[in-house]
């Protein structure tokens, strides 16, 4: 077990805070400041967990005592955040989406590249142990020739936790795309690759700080493959992945369910214990940090690239209606 890592959290909102008590539960992070613009709501957990109160950015920046930042910040931030802890040598772990526009997100990873630090993204859902066992039934090559994927995700947190900036469209565009879609859209890039194009609706029954809407996407991937998913605002939590081969089918539901369905066989439905599933995307970047990279972040950059690719090319179809083609 490598030495903790000291970390510096920007950002302690609804997010900010589960992460924070994610770090606190882990030996291989030592949270060491908090930057939050809401000083006194934040003063409270600071003093009780004798960690670093500060309001302005910078200042987790000219710390040498802080190796690595997680950024819970609004979605527009984040590329420009990145590219600057890049240059103060600070590892990164940035919040879900990794940036808003694929130029975004390739500056902030060429500015990690450069300065030879590690960059993690909070996609938290790879860690699931259903979506673990679905890789590893992809991978396996028992479905044969991958042909089609499906994926929901929807859940209620756009009534429960309401920012003001998460009501804007200009960093929440697309529905539900940044709070639920986004984790499908790693999913499918992780299992698929590369998107070639993208059709996109969004249909809006009800704006503002409660919204009502369901979204829905179609791709199409260089390689072949076809794909739907979808997500609402607001319903209960739910969670589906389900990839289609020509020899049989996985899917995933929720956090802890996986059914194989193999063509001439019966089903195998599997069960598996619950994770926090936060302090395992952290404990994995903190261990790349600590083994300077031997063990990788488990979502490669070329992933977090891609994602975002198809993020923008979801936002740019919905709003013009029109299929798009996918930056490459």
């Amino acid at each position: 077990m490598h030495k903790a890592i000291r970390v510096a959290l920007i950002g302690f909102g609804w997010w900010g805070k589960n992460l924070a008590n994610a770090m606190q539960s882990s030996s291989l992070i030592q949270l060491s400041m908090i930057v939050s613009k809401e000083l006194e709501e934040a003063r409270a957990y600071t003093d009780s967990h004798g960690i670093r109160l500060s309001d302005q950015f910078s200042d987790a920046l000219a710390d040498p005592q802080i190796e690595a930042l997680v950024l819970a910040t609004p979605h527009s931030l984040h590329a420009e955040q990145i590219i600057a802890a890049a240059k103060a040598g600070k590892h990164v772990f940035c919040e879900k989406p990794l940036a808003l526009t694929h130029q975004g997100a390739k500056r902030a990873i060429e500015a990690c590249a450069n300065n030879g630090v590690v960059l993690g993204v909070g996609q938290n859902k790879r860690f699931w142990p259903s979506m673990q066992k679905l890789r590893e039934v992809v991978a396996s090559g028992t479905l044969g020739q991958i042909m089609h994927i499906e994926g929901h995700y929807s859940n209620e947190h756009s009534t429960k936790f309401f920012s003001e900036w998460r009501d804007k469209p200009t960093e929440s565009p697309a529905g539900g795309l940044t709070g639920t879609g986004i984790h499908i859209i790693d999913a499918l890039v992780n299992l698929a690759g590369d998107a070639a194009e993208v059709s996109a609706q969004v249909a809006s029954f009800r704006s503002g700080k409660d919204p009502r809407d369901a979204t829905s996407v179609n791709v199409r991937f260089n390689n072949g493959i076809s794909a739907y998913f979808a997500m609402v605002r607001a319903t209960p939590l739910f969670w589906r992945v389900h990839v289609f081969g020509d020899a049989g089918s996985v899917e995933a539901v929720g956090e802890t369910e996986c059914t194989i369905r193999l063509n001439g066989s019966r089903m195998e439905r599997y069960t598996f214990p619950a994770i926090d599933s936060i302090k395992f995307e952290l404990e994995a970047f903190a261990t790349a940090v600590a083994t300077n990279n031997k063990t990788p972040y488990p979502i490669s950059t070329l992933e977090m690239g891609r994602t975002i690719a198809l993020f923008e090319a979801i936002v740019q179809s919905v709003s013009n209606q029109s299929t798009v083609t996918v930056s490459q």
